[in-house]
């Protein structure tokens, strides 16, 4: 399906010039920040060989001819996600260099999360569409493929610049001044669950904030960019990471899928609060924590940013007795196991969390070398999160 869409498109053999092409490691990384040791070339070549895989399997033409879309097919008749196009956004603009068709695909995403917008504010998009195109479940927008797509923008600008058919530093800006009026909660000035929920009467819905948005480093790439201030925006989620990890989770460092209460005394959510009956738990949401958190303390070396990545790694490698293997799809709070099996939802970005941990050196190449090892896993989300995590570990990724 992918040739095809390719040759529909008309673009095979399109290529443009980059200013900073995958493998040129142009972003520093504090120095504080392990590396894995099969060094640069190998990780870049793994990372390389790894993302062609997956565009194969999930980078496909949209409904428009000058649309791409990321094949998500989550199950519950979602085809597409704006999580998915947001993640294929990011993946897009760093590839740049490695694949000649990086740009047509990230011109292509953007088309297609334009011309679905959100019911709610028509500059964000909304969060599901079905194989055909038509947008399904509510019609409003999720928070973390809005931040996504809205940091992908300024990374385009920056790497591309904004003279080409699409001017990526106005259209941050665009979506960037959306995020601030509907998916920032202007009393706590954390990030909300979609603009949705800043319509909403209810307040455990009003005050609740979902972990995996917690991206510390777009919103350090915000700071600038827009009116808003995006350090207070910043400085209130570390503050919540500490809070929760305090008083929640003092001996692991995790962190629930859901927080709640946010206004008041911020506490986990209860069993199917918004999506399941591990909402209140370290689950499929909270997951990507440590990579959101280990990707910003590995390139800033803020320290609160490091301490809060570092405790979980910590915890983690203690946990599974520095083997990969020994990881489990969710947890409690406590460290309890929820399920009995591994995924590569959960073991990948343990490893961008273990680039902050200081006696981490080994557990940082076991957990590479597995990810690696592992073939795709057909799977969309575990195969997404693996590229993502291999482009930061392997010091491939972008800031503004």
């Amino acid at each position: 399906m992918q040739g095809v869409a390719l040759v529909f498109l008309g673009i095979a053999g399109a290529a443009h010039a980059q200013n900073h092409p995958f493998g040129s490691h142009h972003q520093p990384y504090h120095s504080s920040t392990l590396s894995v040791s099969a060094g640069t070339a190998a990780a870049d070549s793994a990372t390389s060989d790894f993302y062609w895989k997956w565009k194969i399997r999930y980078v496909e033409a949209g409904c428009q001819p000058d649309e791409y879309r990321i094949r998500a097919s989550t199950g519950d008749g979602a085809y597409v996600v704006s999580e998915g196009q947001g993640y294929g956004m990011l993946i897009a603009v760093m590839m740049a260099g490695q694949d000649p068709q990086a740009r047509e695909i990230f011109d292509g995403l953007h088309r297609y999360n334009r011309r679905h917008p959100s019911q709610n504010n028509p500059d964000l998009v909304a969060w599901a569409q079905d194989v055909n195109c038509r947008d399904i479940l509510d019609h409003d927008s999720a928070t973390d493929g809005d931040l996504d797509i809205a940091y992908a923008l300024l990374l385009a600008h920056k790497q591309w610049g904004s003279s080409g058919s699409i001017n990526y530093a106005s259209e941050a800006t665009r979506v960037l001044n959306a995020i601030a009026k509907s998916n920032v909660n202007p009393t706590t000035r954390l990030v909300n669950l979609g603009d949705w929920a800043m319509l909403q009467d209810d307040p455990a819905y009003y005050y609740a904030t979902r972990s995996s948005d917690w991206m510390l480093g777009h919103f350090r790439g915000f700071i600038g960019h827009t009116s808003t201030d995006w350090s207070r925006v910043l400085s209130a989620h570390q503050t919540l990471i500490e809070t929760m990890q305090t008083k929640y989770a003092s001996s692991t460092g995790l962190v629930p899928d859901f927080i709640v209460n946010t206004h008041t005394t911020p506490k986990p959510a209860s069993a199917n609060f918004l999506e399941a009956p591990h909402d209140g738990r370290y689950s499929w949401n909270a997951s990507r924590v440590p990579w959101r958190l280990g990707i910003d303390a590995a390139i800033s070396g803020d320290t609160r940013s490091r301490n809060a990545a570092s405790m979980i790694s910590r915890w983690i490698r203690g946990k599974t007795g520095g083997k990969p293997n020994n990881i489990r799809a969710g947890y409690y709070l406590d460290g309890r196991q929820i399920e009995s099996y591994n995924d590569m939802v959960f073991m990948a970005p343990f490893a961008v969390a273990a680039t902050t941990d200081a006696g981490g050196q080994a557990w940082l190449d076991s957990l590479w070398n597995q990810i690696v090892s592992t073939g795709p896993t057909e799977d969309y989300y575990g195969d997404t999160l693996k590229l993502l995590v291999m482009l930061s570990v392997s010091r491939n990724w972008m800031t503004p």
